[in-house]
């Protein structure tokens, strides 16, 4: 059975492609149109397919359009249709109002069509509408391995809901409990972003910026835009207005909101840490509430929310389930695997769970690809018979390395395949790599990938998870190894760590096990392959932004061209 996963409503368009519930290719379109997050969210967008990555995946498998059995999409518009009221507080023509949602509910329409222009006639009627949830809560637990499990999926909005929890069982994913909007995790961090002089999609700067500061001085304030209750959460729309432009009832309550480009100041700092704290307990409370329906030794976890990794470790701590599994791809992108896995599973019915954990299924490229590129930069490159040696030595010689391995990562992790890599042992590479290698704020961190046998030497790993492996959690490191690796250690004094181990990457892991002959520290600074674009994807891309940053090496492959070439 040959299915073809889909997701494009709001943002993170992606496509999957499964045969017989093995995933042989997964890529976000972002990877290939060079557009952070494929496109905006928008209500007249959600039929723009991903057709770059669809296009991927069907020639990874050698396949046409005509082979598809099923094509799963990760979105229900009856849901939409059942749950949805008019937004008082929202833009006419906007998200919310009736005006947008007739447009919303128009183009949703549009989705058989464009499927059909893209795979060809008779695709219409293999499409499967896949509820959002339930594609986030199959792209975790069918991967995970485990026989059952309760889920819980976190994120902005589905069709209305922003959590869901339930059982997982065999083949069947059964919610229990829901969430609807407008108490919404996933919203409150996009406009508690944008309040603080961010954009919706940087979640990930104000979790970085909450380390800096002190939440106990904001709490009592906070408790009047959004307060933890039994079963979760709550958030008072009045205050948010999540679907308006302004921040009238955020300033009220919380000074005036920061522009872009203004300077950061210890308020800021401070209202992050609450938000941070909030969000630990929020999820906490829904977690001891699915507990409660469900007393499995086993959670797994997906949606947006669930990549901050200050609160995944808590939840793997301090929560009452003994083991996590966090698909790599827990945000939107991944429903593109979870909607075709439900589908699959629905379909075929098979009597165990196979577990599937490799992060690397985009797009490699040839030798022949890779020295085309070189030759039409205008570059020099010579061969390696040891890249990661070469590599190893290059870092641990104070260079920055452009790695660039065999398949791309799926999810918005560079997990040693795009990635840039740099010695840990110095607080001066964090500032570097910042201001003159990605350009973005000096306060964002870095994480390092550490051999598997060496971590729990140099980290608090806590409960085992092989979602540690996928940089999803903030690890603590030993005291007494802080002042030898300052670049990848938070100022909270965590790190978010990647284990690397030597079969799923033994490139990789080998460069890593040079590094420690090297220098005694088994683990390397790794950062996302990028400068404010996505991830490299292609040989093209990588020298592309090799040429405008201060990178001192790129490694392709086997072939290195070094900046004094």
């Amino acid at each position: 059975m040959i299915t073809l996963g889909i997701n494009s409503v709001y943002h993170e368009s992606a496509a999957a492609l499964l045969i017989d519930g093995q995933v042989l290719a997964a890529s976000e379109e972002e990877r290939f149109n060079r557009r952070k997050h494929a496109k905006s969210a928008e209500p007249q967008n959600p039929h723009i397919l991903p057709l770059k990555a669809i296009a991927f995946c069907l020639n990874r498998a050698n396949l046409t359009p005509q082979n598809l059995d099923k094509i799963a999409f990760s979105f229900e518009p009856k849901i939409r249709e059942k749950y949805f009221q008019v937004d008082p507080i929202s833009v006419p023509g906007g998200w919310g109002s009736q005006e947008g949602e007739d447009k919303f509910r128009y183009y949703l329409q549009q989705v058989p069509v464009s499927i059909v222009n893209a795979l060809g006639e008779g695709a219409e009627e293999k499409i499967v509408y896949v509820p959002h949830h339930l594609a986030h809560a199959a792209s975790s637990f069918f991967p995970s391995g485990f026989a059952e499990a309760a889920f819980l999926t976190i994120d902005g909005i589905a069709e209305n809901a922003s959590a869901m929890l339930g059982i997982a069982n065999g083949n069947k994913l059964i919610p229990k409990y829901e969430l609807q909007y407008p108490h919404s995790l996933g919203f409150l961090w996009e406009k508690l972003a944008k309040y603080l002089g961010f954009s919706e999609y940087d979640a990930c700067k104000v979790m970085g910026l909450a380390a800096y500061g002190k939440s106990l001085e904001w709490q009592e304030a906070f408790q009047k835009i959004a307060w933890v209750r039994e079963k979760g959460f709550a958030v008072d729309p009045k205050v948010a207005c999540f679907r308006l432009p302004n921040f009238e009832g955020l300033d009220a309550i919380l000074g005036s909101h920061r522009s872009q480009g203004d300077s950061l100041e210890e308020r800021h700092y401070n209202i992050a840490a609450t938000l941070q704290e909030f969000n630990n307990k929020a999820v906490l409370s829904l977690v001891e509430y699915l507990y409660s329906l469900y007393p499995s030794n086993n959670l797994c976890l997906a949606g947006g929310v669930t990549l901050n990794c200050v609160t995944n470790w808590l939840v793997k701590e301090q929560g009452p389930y003994q083991n996590i599994y966090i698909p790599p791809a827990a945000n939107d992108a991944g429903t593109a695997v979870g909607a075709a896995l439900y589908v699959d599973r629905s379909t075929r019915k098979p009597e165990t769970n196979v577990p599937q954990l490799n992060p690397y299924l985009g797009p490699d490229f040839t030798d022949e690809e890779i020295l085309e590129a070189i030759a039409e930069s205008g570059l020099r490159a010579r061969y390696s018979a040891d890249i990661a040696v070469e590599a190893a030595d290059l870092i641990a010689g104070k260079k920055v390395v452009g790695w660039f391995q065999r398949r791309m990562e799926f999810g918005p992790r560079a997990l040693g395949n795009r990635s840039l890599l740099a010695d840990p042992r110095h607080a001066s590479t964090r500032k570097l790599l910042n201001l003159k290698v990605k350009h973005r704020e000096n306060f964002r961190p870095f994480g390092p990938s550490v051999l598997l046998e060496k971590a729990k030497d140099w980290f608090e790993i806590g409960r085992p998870s092989e979602s540690l492996k996928y940089m999803l959690f903030a690890c603590p490191v030993r005291p007494e190894k802080q002042d030898k690796i300052p670049a990848v250690v938070h100022v909270d004094g965590t790190s978010r760590i990647q284990l690397v181990d030597r079969t799923t990457n033994p490139k990789y892991y080998r460069l890593i096990e040079q590094f420690e002959k090297n220098t005694g520290v088994p683990l390397v600074l790794n950062t996302s392959f990028n400068d404010s674009e996505p991830i490299v994807c292609s040989p093209q891309d990588a020298i592309s932004t090799f040429n405008r940053t201060n990178i001192d090496a790129l490694i392709l492959g086997d072939f290195i061209i070094e900046r004094k070439n």
